[in-house]
């Protein structure tokens, strides 16, 4: 009875050594970092960096962009000011207008670096952007480079609007463990 009792304590020590070894490799390499940068979405004028390439019909478009779809390539800098700030990078990818009430839009891209620490690394967030709000919470769902295996958040603040125009500079915190 008694080698019973010692070879269950064995058996329950082995387990926990390697549910705590598992716990420490799955948790101890990873890195938290923040990045605060600024993106430009330029619908106006010569150059325009976001393009409007759809739009449903019969929709609450004039309202709320209900089923328009618009192509982005748009600057990343570390400041808020296009003309004056250094670019490290290109946001690219797609914004749709999933609200039908309310401007809402499902935002897709990837922050592609071009400059800086992080040149040739790429972080990609996905999510819900109800732009009037102060801030939106989007998830990381991944990245390339520096930050292969990313998750983790990004918070949109509007910096500026330009109502006539509608050209945006929005901040941008991103929290990331990668």
């Amino acid at each position: 009875m008694a080698g019973a009792a010692e070879l269950l304590i064995l058996i329950l020590i082995l387990i926990l050594a390697i549910v705590a070894s598992s716990a420490s490799v799955a948790s101890g390499d990873d890195k938290d970092m923040h990045i605060k940068l600024y993106w430009h979405d330029v619908v106006s004028g010569p150059s325009p960096t976001a393009v409007q390439v759809a739009q449903a019909a019969g929709t609450n478009a004039s309202k709320t962009f209900f089923g328009g779809v618009m192509v982005i390539d748009d600057a990343l800098t570390e400041g808020p000011d296009l003309n004056s700030s250094k670019i490290v990078g290109r946001a690219q990818g797609a914004y749709i207008g999933a609200g039908r009430d309310k401007l809402s839009l499902m935002m897709n891209m990837v922050f592609v670096f071009e400059a800086g620490e992080y040149n040739g690394s790429t972080v990609a967030i996905l999510g819900r952007n109800a732009a009037f709000n102060a801030v939106r919470e989007m998830a990381v769902v991944g990245g390339t480079g520096v930050f292969r295996g990313a998750r983790g958040y990004a918070q949109a603040t509007t910096h500026a609007l330009d109502v006539k125009t509608g050209d945006a500079t929005v901040e941008y915190n991103i929290y990331i463990k990668h």
